[in-house]
């Protein structure tokens, strides 16, 4: 049976919201896609367009130490022996409101083995003529204080010439250099004079890139954007505000099958491994709560 799904539209865009990993499948401004979309049935392929909580990205071994308890998620990056993207994307979300612009739906993490705490999640995607405006909010409903991170998973898509041809903006002064075979992390580097500096609009070409940005640069009201434009002209970027100090940025390259069809832009609240490093971890306290937002829109 298909998992419950709900079409909305507002002026120009349509987009189809599915409860499978409370996920955005489709996003369309006048007919165009703004991101890689996946079929109504099956397996979600590349996490694409998930809601990765209550962590993003690896966590090594699928092990980290909590206020002196030891935790272990399920391995399910076997490859690499990683816990990848939380608990929640693999989930059938419920639908908690619906209408002909707007669904909400949430999730319940329960404590255990991989968490904790009990922690009820809520993905409310808006669609309006400024573009698809969401939010990801998430409350400490359990009696132990627990930790925190989140990130949305779209796949970006400029318009219709390869991923090579696109033109990227990507305001951030630093990445996160990792290790080739785990993509754990090393240390912090500067952009400047490296590959990775597209602070300037350029074509992204055959770059490979899979790696988490900071130092990043906003606007007054603390706003930062990712630009993709197609040679064509037309182009799509992802804005998100300040509760969302990294980026990572993914060509979605593999080693078999269709590749680099949509570059992927997640805004993270805490880098990789973060429950290990401890760095820019939220510590939700019972009753405690976290809401970011971020707003995918057409250009050109």
């Amino acid at each position: 049976m298909a998992a419950t799904e709900f079409t909305i539209a507002s002026g120009p865009y349509t987009a189809l919201i599915t409860a499978r990993g409370g996920a955005l499948r489709s996003l369309r401004h006048l007919g165009r896609d703004l991101v890689v979309g996946f079929a109504a049935d099956g397996p979600i392929p590349d996490y694409r367009g998930v809601i990765c909580a209550p962590w993003p990205n690896r966590l090594e071994d699928g092990k980290y130490t909590y206020a002196g308890q030891d935790y272990e998620a399920p391995v399910n990056e076997p490859e690499r022996g990683s816990a990848l993207h939380g608990l929640a994307t693999d989930q059938v979300w419920k639908v908690l409101a619906a209408g002909g612009s707007e669904v909400t739906l949430g999730f319940r993490v329960e404590p255990g083995p991989a968490f904790p705490s009990q922690l009820d999640l809520t993905a409310t995607y808006a669609l309006s003529a400024a573009g698809l405006h969401s939010t990801v909010k998430a409350v400490n409903t359990g009696k132990a204080a627990a930790p925190y991170g989140v990130c949305p998973h779209p796949y970006l898509v400029a318009g219709p010439a390869p991923l090579d041809d696109w033109a990227l903006e990507l305001p951030a002064g630093e990445f996160l250099e990792v290790t080739p075979d785990r993509l754990l992390p090393v240390g912090m580097r500067s952009v400047e004079r490296h590959a990775f500096d597209f602070r300037t609009p350029r074509r992204v070409g055959p770059l490979k890139i899979d790696h988490a940005f900071t130092g990043i640069t906003r606007d007054k009201d603390g706003q930062a954007c990712v630009r993709v434009t197609d040679p064509a002209g037309t182009g799509v970027e992802l804005a998100w505000g300040p509760e969302w100090p990294w980026v990572q940025v993914h060509t979605a390259d593999k080693p078999a099958g269709p590749d680099r069809l949509g570059l992927a832009v997640e805004p993270m609240t805490c880098p990789p491994d973060a429950f290990n490093s401890g760095r820019d971890v939220v510590h939700l306290q019972p009753g405690g709560s976290h809401s970011a937002s971020w707003t995918i829109r057409a250009t050109g």
